[in-house]
C-alpha cells in the first residue's frame, strides 16, 4: 500500500539531491522535501552508529513539528570516519587534500543513521559500511578537489560521482555510502504499512 492510499503524506526531510534520487530509484515519487534546521551535534563518547543515529533522530523530532500527525517523515545523517574521527565536509582545499590524503590506500567507514516517524511512532537504525581507497599521489588529489566535487561533501568525496574512481572497493551498502541505505529504508517502511512493491 502506498502513502498516499493509507491517507499519509511522505515528508523527505533532507536537502540532499543524491537522498530525492534514491527515493525516486526506488519507487517513491510522491513525496515532499522538507528541511529542518538542524543543529547537528551531539554529545562525546558515542560510537559512529550511535552518532548517526542520534542526529537522525534530531532532525526527525524538528521535523515533526513542520508535518501533520498521519505524515510519514523519512530523516537521516551519513558521517566518514577514520579511526573513529569524524571527517565532516572540507573547510576549503587544503583540508579536502588533507582528509584524502589521509583516507588513501586505508579503509575508512561510513554509517548512515535512518529514522522513520509518523507521530509518536519511530523507527531508527543505522547502516555502516567499510570503504577501502586505492593509493593515489598528491597531484590526482589535487586534480579532483580541482573539480570542485569534495567541498560539499563529508570525507570530501563523493562516491556516485568522480571520487569512485578513488574507490577500490567496499564491503556493506554502496547506498549507504550515497547518503541512504534503501534495503533497510524499505523494510523501515514496511513497519508503517509502506510496501514499495
Amino acid at each position: 500500500m502506498s502513502a498516499s492510499e493509507m491517507g499519509s503524506k511522505i515528508i523527505l526531510a533532507s536537502a540532499s539531491p543524491r537522498r530525492r534520487e534514491l527515493l525516486e530509484r526506488i519507487g517513491l515519487t510522491d513525496f515532499i522535501v522538507r528541511v529542518p534546521d538542524v543543529e547537528e551535534s551531539f554529545p562525546e563518547g558515542l560510537t559512529p552508529e550511535e552518532t548517526v543515529k542520534f542526529i537522525s533522530r534530531e532532525k526527525a523530532d524538528a521535523a515533526a513539528a513542520l508535518c501533520g500527525a498521519d505524515d510519514i517523515v523519512i530523516t537521516a545523517d551519513t558521517m566518514v570516519f577514520l579511526d573513529r574521527r569524524r571527517l565532516g565536509k572540507p573547510r576549503d582545499e587544503q583540508d579536502a587534500l588533507d582528509m584524502l590524503t589521509a583516507l588513501q590506500g586505508r579503509k575508512h567507514v561510513v554509517c548512515t543513521g535512518v529514522t522513520v516517524r509518523r507521530g509518536g511512532d519511530s523507527l531508527t537504525e543505522a547502516e555502516s559500511t567499510n570503504v577501502f581507497f586505492r593509493p593515489a599521489d598528491e597531484e590526482a588529489l589535487r586534480r579532483y578537489i580541482r573539480t570542485g566535487e569534495p567541498m560539499d561533501k563529508a570525507g570530501a568525496y563523493g562516491i556516485q560521482e568522480r571520487g569512485a574512481l578513488l574507490v577500490e572497493r567496499l564491503e556493506g551498502d554502496y547506498f549507504s555510502v550515497m547518503g541512504l541505505p534503501v534495503l533497510r529504508l524499505s523494510r523501515m517502511l514496511e513497519h508503517f504499512g509502506v510496501l514499495l512493491f
